[in-house]
């Protein structure tokens, strides 16, 4: 027999695990399953935008030859100027890097940077994106609280605290996946603060940053520390409805003097993989100047936004269920009570669920959230769908009870 190798001892993907492969099971045998379990807008019937068409229509021979391993120089021009416009000083097209997704970017960041036994902080929850690639380097994930009584900021006395002597880097996701909050700036001013006194690479996910509701506006990281050595993570998966396009990227910032080790080495990784996506790419520059197809979806006319309304207004009369109102992105973190529900198992809470109800959600675990009491919704179908997805939630929980 085949053994696994040791270093996929903890590595986990729940979103797409035991749980989804059951779900698959059910609809191959004719039983219609509501995937509440990811972000995957276009699933949902949210359409290719016309800027987004327009871009790639008679271009298509453009995308056929190999291109730079960094990515179209028109591309990175065009992530270089949006940089700069939320506040990255002196961002130039080849501090960008471009991948098949975030989840490609994330790994070159990572792994020329760790060596085996490393540390980097990185919050629970969080997206396992980032644990999973933090295990495959060899490194450990050192997990860092958010304070769902602190509207899920993050708990900075407690970041401290995990600091080590081989504690290597910070990682934020902000907006935050799986809560869908957005930071307070004085707390990731916090943060930063514990990355300067360390001498600590920061990654900052902000691949939600143009899904934000309520009038408020995302602030990136590395607009509040040009000292600092930051590697930006964005794309095109979430505000523009691209899965599929695979379409993300980094940007590093800071002093150029920090990085050029680093840069060589994610040169050397980016380099073997010969070049992402080409067709993704040429969109980019229009997908940049395209904000109102974001606007649109969060507006108080817009489809996420009249989707989380749907999604509350339920939720509040279900007794045992609590939350914090997501900000931005599609996504909720809702507690259960756990002295209600006899909850000891976030996992068999979530397949009694889909057995019973036909709804499919992540547990909390699957977030590296340790107690458990939490699971993630997804909330993209129409808001009549999720409105009465979760009336199908509060009857299954009616007398619910796991020991």
């Amino acid at each position: 027999m085949i053994q696994l190798a040791d270093r996929m001892e903890n590595v986990h993907s729940d979103i797409r695990g035991a749980l989804y492969h059951e779900a698959m099971r059910m609809q191959a045998q004719g039983i219609e399953v509501l995937k509440l379990n990811t972000g995957n807008p276009a699933a949902f019937g949210m359409p290719l935008p016309e800027s987004i068409r327009r871009a790639v229509e008679g271009r298509e021979a453009a995308a056929v030859p190999y291109c730079d391993f960094q990515g179209m120089p028109e591309a990175r021009e065009a992530i270089a100027r949006y940089c700069r416009s939320k506040g990255m000083e002196g961002v130039h097209p080849d501090d960008i890097f471009i991948g098949n997704g975030v989840s490609e970017v994330v790994n070159f960041a990572l792994m020329p940077l760790l060596n085996p036994g490393d540390e980097v902080l990185i919050p629970t929850p969080n997206y396992s994106l980032w644990s999973n690639t933090i295990l495959l380097a060899g490194a450990k994930p050192v997990y860092y609280r958010c304070d769902e009584a602190s509207g899920w900021n993050p708990d900075v006395q407690d970041l401290r605290r995990k600091v080590t002597s081989r504690t290597r880097a910070m990682v934020i996701i902000n907006p935050n996946n799986p809560t869908g909050v957005l930071y307070d700036t004085q707390v990731l001013r916090d943060m930063l603060q514990v990355a300067r006194e360390h001498d600590l690479i920061v990654f900052s996910d902000e691949i939600y940053d143009r899904l934000v509701m309520d009038g408020l506006e995302h602030v990136s990281s590395a607009s509040l520390a040009p000292d600092l050595t930051v590697v930006t993570m964005n794309g095109l998966s979430k505000s523009h409805s691209l899965c599929g396009y695979r379409c993300g990227w980094m940007a590093i910032s800071g002093p150029r003097a920090n990085t050029e080790d680093y840069r060589r080495g994610i040169v050397q990784l980016t380099s073997m993989r010969l070049c992402s996506n080409a067709l993704a790419q040429l969109v980019i520059p229009a997908a940049l100047e395209d904000m109102e197809t974001p606007r649109s979806m969060v507006c108080p006319d817009g489809r996420y936004f009249k989707q989380r309304a749907a999604t509350l207004e339920v939720l509040d009369t279900i007794d045992g269920i609590s939350y914090v109102k997501n900000v931005a992105a599609f996504y909720l973190f809702p507690r259960l009570d756990a002295k209600k529900f006899g909850i000891t198992d976030d996992r068999k809470f979530a397949a009694d669920l889909l057995r019973a109800t036909h709804i499919l959600v992540v547990p909390g675990s699957g977030f590296d959230w340790t107690v458990p009491d939490h699971f993630r919704l997804v909330m993209l179908p129409e808001a009549e769908q999720l409105r009465a997805a979760m009336i199908r939630l509060g009857n299954f929980l009616d007398g619910y009870r796991q020991s």
